[in-house]
């Protein structure tokens, strides 16, 4: 393990109330924690002054396939945005346990990416809690925002994942205003010096709000002619809602479809009625094809603390079509590459693992397909490529950064999509919250856990760092990320950061023990050591090639 250490020396740390407190600081009795009758558990509370010391066997024994299939049961949530949050409950007629071992403890909702959150933590020696209520927890992962994640958290003490407000650079329109708004500031101060940011049409396809009356008609004025537009909800994600404007018929279907009916001024997340929050953006109908397919590129934007704001980009993976090409097919699954919409095409259990590539694969590919006919560099998915998507990721972060909630603790793993056209020009499609962390076929099994495990181990490394008044460069878990952003160097222009804010980062965030015992039997060292061994070096491999390219 690279964090070393655990509880403050001295200190005996125990649950009461429902609080981790320390048992030095003042004479208070242990409050057992109430838990619902178990038919399956034969040991019982013996009063109320007396402590339970570690799991039962059973706890034990859980494996990585049961602690998977128990979040998948769990997914069904309530996932209505600004809403209470219940107390989960494990399927069938059983409660989930009230761990009775020392934290620190975490906390999961939702199914995305549970099962690698969770076998990270447990590896650390960390108690997993079901109950959403509770304020004593460590690091709390949520796939849906709810009112109780954020009433409880404790800035300084705990770890969050999803900023709260992150739709300003998540959400279609929330990206779209940032994004304009950062234009006309740029505009102005072009006028007394060069600005170095990127122009929008530079990378941003053309986009009309249809919630608002004057972009909704420019649109209608403009699709005149044989263009092709595509349609987004401006919250959802995973393709639902998308359809496409192929000709002016369509669009006039379109048009006449919103003066007549309310059904665009419907909205389940507001609690007035206003216009759909929808976007229309130009359609890039010449891409780049690999082997004739359509496909973009996923890569990833980690935000690993927000108190100063420290960023990191990662690049993932290439995701592609199941069939080929054809613009003018009304086939959704021929124009979005991901994965939830290209389950819906039948050849998709035949060609599953063909649908996501390596950016090795597609580094290579480019270099044999397209090097000499294109006049481009050798590598050019590593360096100008890639420069490319850190450049305008970061331009999009500080197009937002003045409006996201600034917290020590807050933390984000963003989701980027890219689109390269047969120009070989970068197209920026999207960012999105909490992005899938599924591992369905090769590729993903090999790249999603580093991603997770990586991103985790920054954010606590990071996050003690700063709690310590320590620099927190140069960091000892970066290998597949790379530092994109650096508050504290970029507005001192030094390398090193400064102290914490005072009466910001006041608290002990728990350090796992070296010694203790997850549920698999092993030690966090020696978990971590069996499951992250390939993918280290895997990392290890990647690092070399990019650093090989970004050189050159």
């Amino acid at each position: 393990m690279r964090y070393k250490g655990g509880l403050p020396s001295g200190r005996i740390f125990m649950v009461a109330g429902g609080r981790l407190v320390a048992g030095g600081e003042a004479e208070m009795a242990l409050v057992p924690t109430k838990r619902k009758k178990n038919k399956n558990t034969n040991s019982r509370m013996q009063g109320s002054n007396q402590q339970q010391a570690g799991s039962s066997s059973a706890d034990r024994a859980h494996s990585i396939n049961s602690e998977v299939e128990l979040d998948k049961a769990k997914s069904n949530e309530n996932r209505t945005q600004g809403k209470a949050c219940p107390q989960e409950e494990q399927p069938g007629k059983e409660t989930p346990k009230v761990p009775m071992q020392p934290g620190p403890y975490f906390y999961i909702s939702g199914s995305n990416g549970a099962g690698l959150v969770s076998i990270y933590c447990q590896s650390r020696g960390w108690q997993r809690i079901y109950d959403n209520m509770r304020e004593d927890y460590a690091l709390k992962w949520c796939e849906i925002k709810c009112r109780e994640t954020y009433y409880h958290f404790k800035e300084g003490k705990q770890l969050l994942y999803q900023i709260p407000n992150n739709r300003v650079l998540t959400s279609k329109i929330g990206l779209l205003c940032c994004l304009r708004e950062q234009e006309r500031v740029m505009t102005k101060i072009s006028r007394s010096s060069p600005s170095k940011l990127l122009k929008m049409e530079e990378f941003f396809p053309q986009t009309f709000r249809l919630d608002l009356k004057d972009e909704r008609n420019a649109f209608f004025e403009l699709c005149k002619g044989e263009q092709i537009w595509i349609c987004k909800p401006s919250c959802s994600n995973r393709g639902r809602g998308i359809f496409l404007l192929k000709n002016p018929a369509a669009v006039n279907i379109l048009q006449a479809k919103l003066r007549s009916t309310k059904e665009y001024l419907l909205s389940e997340k507001v609690p007035y009625k206003g216009p759909r929050a929808r976007i229309v953006q130009r359609y890039i109908h010449q891409p780049l094809l690999l082997e004739g397919k359509k496909f973009d590129v996923r890569s990833y934007l980690l935000i690993a603390c927000t108190a100063p704001y420290v960023l990191f980009f990662a690049q993932g993976y290439v995701r592609l079509t199941c069939v080929d090409y054809d613009a003018a097919s009304d086939d959704l699954t021929v124009h979005l590459t991901n994965q939830y919409m290209q389950k819906k095409n039948s050849l998709y259990g035949q060609l599953k693992d063909e649908t996501v590539w390596r950016m090795e694969h597609f580094n290579s590919y480019v270099n044999e397909k397209f090097r000499t006919s294109h006049g481009l560099p050798e590598d050019w998915v590593f360096t100008v490529f890639t420069k490319r998507m850190q450049q305008i990721v970061l331009q999009c972060f500080l197009a937002a950064k003045h409006k996201l909630d600034c917290k020590l603790g807050y933390f984000d793993l963003i989701g980027c999509d890219f689109l390269i056209d047969e120009n070989f020009k970068v197209w920026l499609l999207e960012m999105n919250a909490n992005p899938a962390l599924h591992t369905n076929c090769k590729v993903l099994r090999d790249i999603i856990p580093a991603v997770v495990y990586e991103s985790l181990d920054l954010v606590l490394e990071v996050f003690n760092k700063r709690l310590k008044g320590q620099s927190i460069l140069p960091l000892e878990t970066l290998c597949h990320f790379v530092l994109l952003y650096h508050e504290d160097a970029a507005d001192l222009g030094q390398k090193q950061p400064s102290k914490p804010r005072t009466g910001l980062c006041t608290g002990q965030f728990p350090q796992p023990r070296a010694d203790s015992t997850n549920h698999f039997g092993q030690s966090p060292a020696t978990v971590l050591k069996k499951s992250s061994k390939k993918i280290r070096c895997f990392r290890k491999k990647r690092c070399l090639v990019a650093q090989k390219g970004l050189s050159s």
